[in-house]
């Protein structure tokens, strides 16, 4: 995994405009990790519902390509206004887009069309960001502007649609709306109270406090903020299985004693052998036995987070976040516990012992109770793909 020091969280939460199914603001976000490259873009198309999505996502699936690519910039945004759809009300073809192209360790490239100005907090801190304006000669009322930043560890950068600016525009003591100012306020004041505050908080947070600002709590625009958080990784390491050979389990078990991070072990016979070599009791709360839902509760021992049942546990999750939309049976405690603490986890490695259980080998058992091995790489799979997160496979 590259740069271990510094992990770059990107998250973005949205709100729809009051009566709509769908949002007409639309965000991607793309890791290319062979050249330590961190690229993100948020749009809002013109109008909202079905006709601003599909404005939103062409202009966000272009731009995506086009940055990718190091194409030109004044090139890549005529090619997006060329390209989008024209609106049969207005007679336009409109979408606004806020592109960011992180290089740790080197320069980043903001490109931004008509949506509010970016921030850059460092420390608490809004910088103050040069910003290079070009124009167009085929579309002389846009402009595009250009921002080149050197981000660290630490720094955080949001970007919203003006459904958070505007919101609550008209409104006794909001009359030109909450603007930058407002919304830059609340987020230095959400910091100042919770320095750690993760990329999917704040913006959940931003959402709803621009939200509030509008009459009745109502929804008059799709709102959108777009967080990404430079950060030294939250790092989480899952055992589960027995090595291949007994005699590996005292260096197994080190693996739970030298780690920094988060440490889950899934399986008994896993807990079993980490409280044998590190001589630590393993403790079954049983008044939790009672709430613990269809699979069993989890266990205590010191020094480790969460003790769960194996193979059972582990596809359970997997089907959770996988699930879209969640599903909606009862969710175990410790489902619940472990999917928890994935989502709070930037780095996560999971240590596969590869000694066979024979207890998952017999074929009357339901199919989806997949042996270890599987089940890990399913996971592996969509907590990469769907949650954005770094995942090492180690097999013991």
């Amino acid at each position: 995994m590259p740069d271990n020091d510094v992990f770059v969280e990107m998250e973005c939460c949205q709100l729809c405009h009051d009566g709509e199914d769908v949002c007409g603001d639309d965000y991607r976000f793309e890791r290319l990790e062979n050249e330590n490259r961190h690229l993100a873009v948020l749009s809002d198309g013109l109008g909202s519902g079905i006709k601003a999505n599909l404005l939103a996502c062409m202009t966000t699936t272009m731009a995506l390509e086009f940055i990718r690519s190091n194409m030109d910039v004044l090139l890549s945004a005529e090619i997006i206004m060329d390209t989008l759809p024209v609106c049969e009300v207005r007679r336009i073809s409109y979408a606004t887009f806020s592109i960011f192209d992180l290089q740790i360790g080197g320069k980043s490239r903001i490109i931004e069309m008509d949506n509010p100005p970016f921030i850059h907090l460092r420390n608490g801190n809004d910088l103050k960001v040069n910003r290079q304006s070009m124009v167009s000669e085929r579309w002389p009322d846009r402009r595009v502007r250009l921002a080149e930043i050197y981000a660290i560890a630490g720094d955080r950068l949001i970007a919203f649609s003006d459904g958070v600016t505007q919101a609550g525009l008209g409104q006794p003591g909001n009359k030109f709306g909450w603007r930058r100012e407002g919304a830059l306020a609340f987020i230095q004041k959400a910091i100042e109270k919770d320095p750690a505050i993760s990329a999917r908080d704040l913006s959940q947070m931003v959402v709803m406090a621009a939200r509030s600002q509008n009459k009745d709590n109502r929804c008059i625009d799709d709102i959108s903020c777009m967080v990404i958080y430079l950060r030294k990784p939250r790092r989480m390491r899952l055992l589960t299985g027995p090595p291949f050979r007994a005699d590996s389990d005292a260096a197994y078990a080190d693996l739970v004693r030298n780690f920094d991070g988060k440490i889950v072990l899934s399986g008994g016979t896993t807990a079993n052998i980490v409280s044998r070599e590190l001589g630590r009791p393993l403790e079954v709360d049983m008044k939790l036995v009672m709430k613990a839902g269809s699979l069993p509760p989890p266990a205590k021992m010191k020094g480790v987070d969460l003790v769960t049942e194996g193979i059972l546990t582990l596809t359970d999750v997997a089907q959770r976040l996988e699930a879209d939309p969640p599903l909606t049976t009862p969710v175990p405690l410790v489902s619940k516990e472990l999917i928890a603490l994935f989502r709070a986890s930037d780095e996560i490695e999971f240590v596969v012992g590869t000694k066979v259980n024979e207890a998952h080998q017999d074929p009357s058992l339901p199919v989806d109770l997949e042996i270890r091995r599987n089940i890990v790489r399913r996971l592996k799979h969509i907590l990469e793909t769907k949650y954005r997160k770094r995942v090492l496979l180690r097999y013991f």
